[in-house]
Formats: C-alpha cells, sequence, structure tokens
C-alpha cells in the first residue's frame, strides 16, 4: 500500500478524468483489490496496478493507452504547446506588429486603428505578417517548455507536497509549477523574441529570421539575444502564472456554479468550451499583470545598449502600465482562450483528459 501511494500521490483532481472515466480511489483500491481484468476499457487505472501511475484510454484508438506522467504523457502535451502557442502567436502577429510599434513610436502610431493604417500605407499588406518565422519558431520552442514542464512539475511539487498538503494548497502547486515552467520556457523564446521585435519596428533592418539574426548579433554579439531575458521573465512570469492558476481556478468555478452536472457527464464539445472560456478570461488577466514588462522588452529589443532605467524615463510608469494596453487585452485574450481550447483539444484528440476541473469533496479528501 506503501509502495501505491508513492507513485499515486497526486490526487485525481489536478488532473481531472476522461467524461466517461470511472476514478477508483485509494481506499477502494485498499478494500476491493479489483484485477485488471474486472475494469472496464474506459476506466482509468491507478498507480501499480498497471506498469505505473494512472492509464487512460484513447477513445479513438481503443488498442493504444497513454499513461499520465509517463514519457509518452510528457511527449503529448509538449506537442499540444507546441502547436497551441506557436500557431496561435502566429496567426496574431499582424496585432502584435501594431502593438509594439505603439509602444516604441507612440507618436506616429497614435491608436490601434490609426496604427493600422500606417503599416498599410507604408508597407502594404505583406507589411502585417513581418516577423512570423522568430514568432512561430520562437513561440513553438515557448509552449513546449511552458505546457510539458508545468505537467512535469504541477507532478512534481504534488509529489513532494503529499495527498493532503497537494489539494490544500493546490493554488500554490499551479503558481510555483508555472512559474518554474516559464523560466525555462523564456530561455527558450529570447533569442527569436530579440529578432522578431528588431524586425518589426524597425523597417529596412531585415526581411525575417534568417538574415536578421545573423545581423543582430553581428552588431550586439551573441549575449545580445538575451539581454531582454531578465525584463522576458519580468513580463512571462507573472503572465504564465496568472493563466494557469487563473484558468484551473475558474475552470473548476464554472463547473461548480454555472453547469448544472458533473464534468465526467458533460460532452466534449461543452468540455472544451469551458477550456476556452476560463482561457479567455484567463488572458484578460494575464495581460494586465505583464503589461509593464512588456512595453519594457519592447523599448530594450529594440534600442542598443539601452537600460531598464532609459526606458522608464523615456516610457514613464503611467506609460509603463498604459501603453498599448487595451490592444494587447483583445489580443492575449484572444491568444491565451485559443491556446487553451488548442491544447485540450490536442489531449482529447491522443485520449487525455482536458485541464481542470471540479476539486474533490471534504469527505473525498479524508480518503486518500
Amino acid at each position: 500500500m506503501d509502495s501505491l501511494r508513492q507513485q499515486s500521490l497526486i490526487p485525481t483532481f489536478l488532473y481531472s478524468t476522461s467524461s466517461s472515466a470511472k476514478t477508483f480511489s485509494l481506499s477502494n483500491l485498499h478494500s476491493e483489490q479489483p484485477s485488471l481484468s474486472q475494469l472496464p476499457s474506459s476506466t482509468v487505472t491507478v498507480g501499480s496496478m498497471s506498469s505505473g501511475g494512472f492509464v487512460i484510454p484513447a477513445p479513438s484508438e481503443p488498442g493504444k493507452k497513454i499513461e499520465l506522467y509517463s514519457p509518452a504523457f510528457y511527449a503529448a502535451c509538449t506537442a499540444g504547446g507546441i502547436l497551441s502557442c506557436g500557431l496561435t502567436h502566429m496567426t496574431v502577429t499582424p496585432l502584435d506588429l501594431v502593438k509594439c510599434n505603439m509602444q516604441i513610436d507612440p507618436a506616429k502610431y497614435k491608436s490601434t486603428s490609426s496604427g493600422f493604417g500606417v503599416l498599410l500605407r507604408e508597407q502594404g499588406m505583406r507589411g502585417f505578417f513581418r516577423g512570423w518565422v522568430p514568432t512561430l519558431l520562437g513561440y513553438s520552442a515557448q509552449g513546449a517548455c511552458k505546457f510539458g514542464f508545468y505537467e512535469f512539475f504541477k507532478k512534481y511539487y504534488s509529489d513532494l507536497a503529499g495527498p493532503e498538503f497537494a489539494a490544500k494548497y493546490k493554488t500554490l502547486i499551479y503558481l510555483a509549477g508555472s512559474a518554474s515552467a516559464e523560466v525555462i520556457a523564456d530561455i527558450a523564446l529570447c533569442p527569436f523574441e530579440a529578432v522578431k521585435v528588431r524586425v518589426q519596428t524597425q523597417p529596412g533592418f531585415a526581411r525575417g529570421l534568417s538574415d536578421g539574426l545573423p545581423k543582430f548579433v553581428k552588431a550586439e554579439g551573441a549575449l545580445g539575444l538575451y539581454k531582454g531575458l531578465v525584463p522576458l521573465w519580468g513580463r512571462q512570469i507573472p503572465y504564465t502564472v496568472m493563466k494557469f492558476a487563473s484558468f484551473e481556478t475558474i475552470v473548476e468555478m464554472i463547473y461548480k456554479y454555472s453547469i448544472p452536472r458533473p464534468k465526467d457527464q458533460c460532452s466534449k464539445s461543452l468540455q472544451l468550451g469551458v477550456s476556452f472560456a476560463g482561457g479567455y478570461v484567463a488572458g484578460v488577466l494575464c495581460a494586465i499583470v505583464s503589461h509593464p514588462a512588456d512595453n519594457l522588452v519592447s523599448f530594450l529589443n529594440n534600442s542598443k545598449g539601452a537600460t531598464v532605467g532609459d526606458a522608464v524615463k523615456k516610457i514613464g510608469l503611467w506609460g509603463l502600465f498604459t501603453r498599448g494596453l487595451p490592444l494587447r487585452i483583445v489580443m492575449i485574450g484572444t491568444l491565451t482562450g485559443a491556446q487553451w481550447g488548442i491544447y485540450d483539444a490536442f489531449k482529447v484528440f491522443v485520449g487525455l483528459p482536458t485541464t481542470g476541473g471540479p476539486a474533490p469533496a471534504a469527505a473525498e479528501l479524508a480518503k486518500v
């Protein structure tokens, strides 16, 4: 029994099961000891009952299973992160382009509508997607690390805390897991972000990543690609902490207060709708808390040799919090909602459950 507990420390609510799954609690396993042959094909089996950990059957491929927290599971989460972040950020490149230019040159790009007008007059339709390659590659790398390591650290910190404390302090688990994942993700993103901002805000600097990266390195050295890393952490860590912790909390509240039936009785389309709605609200909060650092990143990557102090002097504290904020709220809200929708849709596609769900009742926690 001790070995079973060690393999299954993470409470089931931290990774809610699919709609048709039946969950066996540890107390049931201890009292009933069902064999694998007695379990229905849609069951989530636990711990040492299988080769290790939780096992989820893929609904579209009954003969195949992905074990939660196995290498295949983390590979699936990594792939889902690539799709969710890379594709969504590339899609909103025009919005990001206007936003960056509003931050760098507010006298010229006075508003969202006028910003689009300026770009259209000066650069034509093709100008709206300048920098899409570093955006796609950079945020694909970031998404791979962000979602893959979040799932890893969520499990890791839950095991360290134990089932009782992991359930009691679940929000701290979300905060610690997402922050740890983002530290790694931003190291992967930073070089691409530096080139992207320079390409988008300095017409004539380069056409894209292939010629922009060598020019950037020649001008500022390889380490110059990482001069915006600390401000990037300042932008992305609060963003990601809010993105994951608020998403998990919002989804739990939606299932608890807005949907009249348990999550496991909801259709997949409804669950994915909840993921998008929870992601959109979380995205609005993300945009607000991370916006000052976003202005710093844009300023530093656009100005050779600039410091944080230079940025604060030129933009001002009020400008750090407000310049480009309305557009970023729309962009990040839509972006984050789409990311959670794509991520959970991919997980459903490979046979994994959607993220988040209701917390267990007190009586259930007592049994764990």
